[in-house]
């Protein structure tokens, strides 16, 4: 007697792909990816082929996306340790035999030339979620110390470059998987205090602390700048607080419901600067108003409320801190970016996920959207599993 087999059709070969992925997690990012593309457009249509060169961008992230998302979390652990060292032996390479730009010595050609602190962005949460998930269940202070440490490492060595933006993502990163892995509020309350302190010294004293002459020892002397622009920008309208003022204006004459798509006249007329890419948040306020930024708002907080509602029902430690890191990698992205071109925090240069235009900066993107979703993934799966527990 012989059996039968029914061929499987295409998509039922390919289902299986699909499942368990997180439907809401993948709605808000395509509007915010469908979003970035209308704001490219606008901004950029006549700046090369940067809004092809964005879809592109966006594809090879969403590839990156569904492939990461195929790696079960425990697998994805394995390559914690080699991502971070590697990473963190390629920014020793950038310290002695680094590649120059304006300034800042933040590349290294290993054949290619590649920004090594960009890898940081995902190894350091990587590492430090595989160092508290080794130590589940048997944490100690010294435990913290030592992540800590780890974090200090990457972070000194890309300040040093110097980069502000991208250690303060690194640091970010590696802070919240250290919240999250159960630090103490005592210990996070006085760093907390005393930066709430410098901030409000830094208002009250700026005149006095930006004098002619006056060097703040903890910063390089154009991070100093930045801040005392920052404090005020008229002091140097034409050169450093050029930025901080055309952003403000743009955003001011977007009004409540903006100018209409394409009809920014700040953005058109070629008076905000880095209009494709750490400022195009001050195009898309000009063209979409206050109504459009705050619809851009909500997407990043549903997209971070997804993040942190997956990391709360992870079925492992790495997990949850992943998942956690991730969606706070996110928050600070957004939330960095907008203050900077508002005019509330220093110019930085750091993009806007999903809206400005970058390859490395979306392609990271991509990766930590597949972390996140194999984690969403594993605990849809674990809830299905018929087997019982062993």
């Amino acid at each position: 007697m012989s059996a039968v087999f029914e061929k499987p059709t295409l998509s039922q070969r390919f289902a299986p792909l699909f499942r368990g992925f997180d439907l809401p997690l993948i709605v808000v990012v395509l509007v915010l990816a469908a979003s970035g593309l209308v704001a490219m457009y606008s901004s950029g249509y006549d700046h090369g082929t940067r809004f092809s060169d964005h879809g592109r961008n966006m594809l090879i992230a969403g590839a990156i996306l569904f492939m990461v998302a195929q790696v079960p979390p425990q697998k994805i652990m394995m390559f914690a340790v080699p991502l971070y060292a590697a990473g963190v032996v390629l920014l020793l390479g950038v310290e002695f035999f680094g590649i120059t730009k304006k300034g800042a010595t933040r590349w290294l050609n290993v054949g290619l030339v590649i920004q090594p602190s960009e890898i940081l962005k995902i190894a350091m949460p990587l590492m430090l979620a595989w160092w508290f998930q080794k130590r589940e269940g048997t944490l100690r202070p010294l435990d913290f110390a030592a992540a800590g440490l780890l974090l200090a490492i990457p972070v000194g060595l890309i300040m040093k470059q110097p980069d502000l933006g991208t250690s303060l993502l690194v640091l970010a990163a590696g802070l919240s998987v250290i919240f999250f892995a159960g630090l103490s509020w005592k210990l996070v309350l006085p760093p907390v205090v005393i930066g709430g302190v410098g901030i409000l010294t830094l208002v009250l004293l700026g005149d006095q602390l930006c004098a002619e002459g006056v060097r703040w020892m903890v910063l390089h002397e154009y991070q100093q700048q930045r801040v005392c622009t920052l404090l005020d920008p008229t002091r140097d309208p034409l050169g450093k607080g050029f930025h901080i003022i055309q952003g403000m204006i743009a955003i001011g004459s977007g009004g409540m419901w903006g100018k209409g798509f394409m009809a920014g006249t700040q953005t058109h007329l070629e008076f905000i600067p880095e209009r494709t890419t750490d400022f195009i948040f001050a195009a898309f306020s000009e063209e979409f108003g206050l109504v459009g930024n705050l619809f851009l708002v909500a997407c990043f907080l549903m997209l971070i409320w997804r993040g942190l509602a997956i990391a709360a029902g992870a079925n492992s430690l790495f997990g949850r801190l992943m998942a956690g890191a991730v969606s706070m990698i996110f928050f600070t992205y957004a939330f960095v970016n907008m203050g900077m071109v508002s005019g509330i925090l220093p110019v930085v240069g750091v993009p806007l996920p999903f809206i400005s235009y970058g390859g490395t900066a979306m392609v990271t993107l991509g990766l930590a959207l597949g972390i996140l979703m194999s984690v969403a993934r594993a605990q849809k799966q674990d809830s299905k599993d018929p087997r019982p527990a062993l």
